[in-house]
């Protein structure tokens, strides 16, 4: 992968310190040591309704333990290891896993602390899904024995309003070690997410740098259709390139492990250079694949809409009613015997008006009339 001098970026990440560290010219160190986390690049593919997101994560030396906190537009459906080149292969269409079992495990975290709803690990990885509030998931990194720069909880709570889930990834560089892991080495991830519309975190990057230093990365769209972005090029990002992906990078593609579901043909490549700055970088990219405009919401650019309170439904107060006393003894039969003595009377004023038209009727009509 290209590199850039003193520039260390995992693809939409958000870095986790360890207790004992400090950033550095954009990277970690670790308490035996550097541990400069190198570019990194990202796919964000979407078919058929679902995304899929492939990052990897480099282990660059050092010691202990150091990670990052993935904020996710919804709960994914498998979290797994990525293929073994699928990046690699990007990077050179662009140049000049068996799903592992969420694994059981006891929660120590405090009550107001993140709840963990997936965990598994994948080589020297420990992944964890998180669900809750900015407040909550940093509360989670500090009970892990992690700490948050200083413009986290503002750039936590920016996510945590338009989605609750984050993936924190824990890199123990120890444990790679012993895995044989060599200064270089990647470990891809592989996120699968159903979701109507792509979208990729880019704010995210910029977190815990001086306004003053870059933020660069590259971002490659794997899309059924030709997407429109949300905001438009030249915002802190170019198009390098949007073409017909070829037949024979999708090939390539689908041989890789986890690739399988991308189709043989008919998907669009779309390759997009970040070079932007944190202040000038706080927005997502928001992605529609159906040719209409993507939500300006999941990019950043307007505050969630919040729900308004559900209306407590007023009764209106019902009339004081006359309570109907109650008879007992031989009067009670009073109210029968008077309604029944009223029924000649009404026989009779109905009958008498019908008689009298009768009558007048034969009179007027009806009697036989006599010739003179």
């Amino acid at each position: 992968m290209s590199r850039r001098a003193c520039v260390a970026v995992f693809a939409f990440a958000l870095v986790v310190l360890p207790t004992s560290s400090a950033l550095a010219c954009g990277g970690l160190i670790g308490p035996n040591g550097a541990v400069n986390l190198t570019k990194t690049t990202t796919l964000a593919a979407h078919h058929n309704g679902v995304e899929h997101y492939v990052t990897a994560f480099n282990y660059a030396g050092g010691g202990g333990e150091f990670g990052s906190i993935v904020p996710l537009p919804t709960i994914p459906s498998k979290v797994e290891k990525g293929g073994a080149w699928t990046l690699q292969r990007l990077q050179q269409e662009t140049a000049p896993l068996v799903q592992k079992e969420a694994a059981a495990f006891a929660t120590t975290a405090r009550a107001d602390s993140a709840q963990e709803v997936y965990k598994t690990r994948i080589d020297a990885l420990d992944i964890t899904v998180l669900k809750g509030g900015g407040e909550s998931v940093g509360i989670w990194a500090s009970d892990h024995g992690f700490r948050l720069p200083p413009d986290a909880p503002e750039v936590l709570d920016f996510y945590a309003k338009r989605s609750p889930y984050f993936m924190a990834a824990v890199f123990d560089s120890k444990a790679a070690k012993e895995r044989g892991q060599q200064i270089g080495d990647g470990t891809p991830i592989h996120i699968t997410m159903p979701l109507r519309s792509p979208w990729v975190p880019l704010r995210i990057l910029g977190l815990g740098k001086q306004p003053s230093e870059a933020v660069t990365a590259d971002v490659y769209l794997l899309t059924d259709r030709i997407p429109n972005l949300l905001p438009a090029a030249g915002s802190g990002f170019e198009i390098e390139r949007r073409v017909p992906a070829s037949e024979d990078l999708l090939a390539d593609l689908r041989s890789d492990r986890g690739m399988e579901w991308l189709p043989p043909f008919g998907m669009w490549l779309t390759h997009l250079t970040i070079n932007s700055t944190a202040p000038q970088l706080r927005y997502d990219l928001a992605i529609n694949v159906d040719g209409g405009a993507p939500s300006p919401t999941r990019a950043g650019l307007v505050a969630p809409r919040t729900p308004a309170p559900t209306p407590v439904p007023t009764v209106a107060p019902t009339a004081e009613l006359t309570p109907i006393p109650v008879v007992t003894g031989d009067l009670a039969a009073a109210p029968v015997s008077q309604t029944r003595s009223t029924w000649p009377l009404v026989l009779a004023f109905t009958l008498l008006p019908i008689s009298a038209v009768a009558a007048f009727g034969w009179w007027r009509w009806g009697r036989p009339r006599t010739s003179t």
